[in-house]
């Protein structure tokens, strides 16, 4: 018999990829979640972390491994649901801001999935303010999304520094002749919006070269070296360098937020919001 609790490690500590961000992710301790693979591993008779590699690598038997353990949870969680004590079950309008989806969301839907197969989750991605648009008029029950500063509306989750990306810093000029190459969501746009008035401020012209409504777009555009490309520190694509202070103005900081609709049923916004709390985290 495979322990469902030792499988849950696995699944977090592949999602994570950090022995100490999946204990804090799972409330247990580095070491134990150690011992849980060690465990599996002895259970199954096969090697299931690449041990050779300073990070987190599965082997061939751990890669074969995950489609099952994710099974074999998802059918607990809907045998947990069909004949526990409290069945969520019902409909859920999760919105969530482009970025987010692009980093941290996958594990997130797939533990509520496993934990309330009962209950019919949609998701709808967008930009911040059209999500906040669309929770106006009855559309969205559960918001996460970024807010100005200054702004009290939503649960704050955390803060951190929006910066400037490119390819090769080094390769634009910057000057009173020169406009600054953005490349942003369309309108409308927290990023975008901090972005020129941050340029505006420091009397820096600027031109858009490239908008794009969903992140991948803009990414490419910017490994492209098409320009440079605003967005939270923690969230920045891999591929692109964080531009010089000296070079352009500092941004100020964004911050995340959960926004539940008045009305919205409680017990289910709750659920989600409780495991988003746990999984949304500053990673860097």
């Amino acid at each position: 018999m495979l322990n469902l609790t030792h499988l849950a490690t696995f699944l977090r500590l592949h999602d994570t990829g950090n022995f100490t961000l999946a204990g804090e992710q799972l409330g247990i301790g580095q070491s134990t979640v150690t011992h849980h693979i060690q465990r599996l591993e002895r259970s199954l008779g096969r090697q299931l972390i690449d041990r050779t590699t300073h990070r987190v690598k599965l082997t061939t038997e751990g890669e074969a491994l995950l489609s099952y353990a994710r099974a074999m949870l998802e059918m607990n969680g809907k045998v947990m649901s069909l004949f526990g004590e409290t069945r969520l079950r019902g409909r859920l309008r999760l919105g969530v801001s482009e970025d987010v989806v692009a980093n941290r969301l996958t594990g997130i839907l797939e533990d509520f999935i496993r934990l309330y197969p009962l209950v019919d989750l949609e998701l709808t991605v967008a930009l911040s303010a059209t999500l906040y648009q669309m929770q106006d008029v009855g559309e969205l029950d559960l918001v996460l999304a970024k807010r100005h500063l200054g702004e009290t509306h939503g649960r704050l989750l955390y803060r951190e520094p929006l910066v400037w990306l490119a390819r090769d810093p080094d390769l634009f000029g910057v000057g009173p002749d020169t406009p600054v190459p953005l490349i942003a969501f369309p309108q409308p746009s927290i990023t975008r919006k901090v972005a020129q008035d941050a340029l505006d401020r420091a009397k820096l012209p600027w031109r858009i070269v490239c908008t794009c409504g969903n992140l991948a777009g803009l990414t490419a555009a910017a490994r492209a070296g098409m320009g440079v490309l605003v967005q939270p520190r923690s969230m920045a694509p891999e591929g692109l360098r964080e531009v010089a202070g000296e070079r352009l103005p500092v941004l100020e900081d964004v911050e995340f937020v959960l926004v539940s609709r008045r009305g919205a049923d409680a017990a289910l916004t709750e659920a989600l919001s409780s495991l988003i709390v746990q999984r949304i985290t500053p990673q860097g």
